[in-house]
């Protein structure tokens, strides 16, 4: 199928704290065939995103400290409600077996039975009160279930670089917190994983240092299909960038190199594979990713990312990475941000996005 990109008009208004009132619309670009509507508003600094087993979505917050469940979302009248304020960054959110996991700074909390308890979901246990943490530069935590039932977690470096070995993983933990273990290295700040709906390898995004220049080092996708690889930081970025700090701790041929490098700086966040049956064949498991957005280029480079991805795959490997969904970012005017991705138990996809306080959903009708 050639991809033409066509342009998806939505009309919208500032809905939360922070939201810019003089943008009414924008202009999303998106293959021929899609298109892009808001599913729900009024969700402030919307973040990571789990769906319910009785069809409720949930979103993490980073900065507004609050946790939302969405009611009725795909009803066309979804209804927004505060489960928990003033937590501190609760942005990894994952459902299991009833259950809502929330990923603070510091701890894990479970909301059990939590879809019964919308209006009322009371305290939450605590699963996990002692991940580690040096300060708050990129300790807010991404967070999910893989098939070995495990809970996967997300730390990230508490610095821009640094030798920090203990940080710069990737934990999993029984859903009860017992048995946690270093499930990857050398990892800066992953905020978005998943795995293989085949063969159930896992998948992550990272972010690459800053002040290295406007086009090094690229942000990473990678793939771990085994526990206990060392994908390079704080020593080597992208595949062969070596660190003009740390250089010394080790070698880029001695660390997992990523699937593909990303561009320079464009923050990737959430992702994953996509595995409804309303998108045409060809994006059947390929992945999809959020790019949140550059702060650290200059003004002549211009911004990159605020857009969302396609990686395509051929036998478990990427042969192309491309725009999908652009007009977050029109000329120097960021308009909205793109954090997580959702597949919709009817094909779509959904996006959230943390500046606007929105959530689209990307649908395909062909013709």
């Amino acid at each position: 199928m050639a991809i033409r990109f066509v342009a998806a008009w939505i009309m919208f208004y500032a809905v939360s704290a922070g939201a810019a009132s003089d943008v009414a619309q924008i202009d999303f670009r998106v293959p021929d065939g899609f298109t892009v509507e808001v599913l729900v508003d009024g969700v402030e600094n919307a973040r990571s995103l789990a769906l319910g087993s009785q069809g409720t979505l949930f979103v993490g917050t980073r900065r507004a400290g609050n946790l939302y469940a969405v009611k009725n979302p795909f009803s066309g009248a979804p209804e927004v409600v505060t489960l928990a304020r003033k937590l501190r960054m609760p942005n990894g959110v994952a459902f299991r077996e009833g259950d809502l996991y929330v990923a603070e700074i510091e701890r894990i909390l479970r909301f059990p039975g939590i879809e019964s308890r919308l209006d009322d979901p009371g305290a939450p246990d605590i699963v996990d009160a002692a991940l580690p943490i040096k300060g708050k530069l990129h300790a807010w935590k991404y967070i999910g279930f893989g098939p070995d039932d495990k809970l996967y977690v997300a730390l990230g470096a508490p610095c821009n670089v640094c030798d920090e070995p203990d940080l710069s993983v990737i934990l999993r933990m029984n859903p009860d917190g017992s048995s946690r273990e270093i499930f990857a290295r050398g990892v800066r700040n992953s905020l978005g994983f998943t795995w293989h709906p085949v063969n159930g390898e896992f998948w992550f995004t990272d972010n690459g240092r800053d002040m290295m220049g406007d086009d090094i080092p690229p942000g990473e996708l990678n793939r771990a299909a085994v526990a206990g690889l060392h994908f390079g930081f704080p020593y080597c970025h992208g595949r062969a960038v070596a660190d003009p700090e740390l250089a010394a701790l080790g070698r880029c041929e001695d660390a997992t190199p990523p699937a593909q490098e990303l561009g320079p700086h464009v923050a990737p966040l959430g992702m994953k594979f996509y595995t409804g049956d309303m998108f045409p064949d060809e994006y059947q498991n390929q992945i999809f990713i959020a790019e949140h957005g550059s702060w650290n280029r200059s003004k002549e480079a211009g911004m990159t990312g605020y857009r969302v991805t396609l990686v395509r795959l051929i036998d478990n490997k990427p042969i192309a990475y491309e725009p999908f969904m652009e007009g977050f970012l029109q000329g120097d005017k960021v308009l909205g941000r793109p954090v997580d991705i959702l597949v919709a138990p009817d094909g779509a996809l959904l996006i959230s996005d943390d500046k606007r306080g929105l959530i689209y959903r990307i649908s395909y009708a062909a013709g």
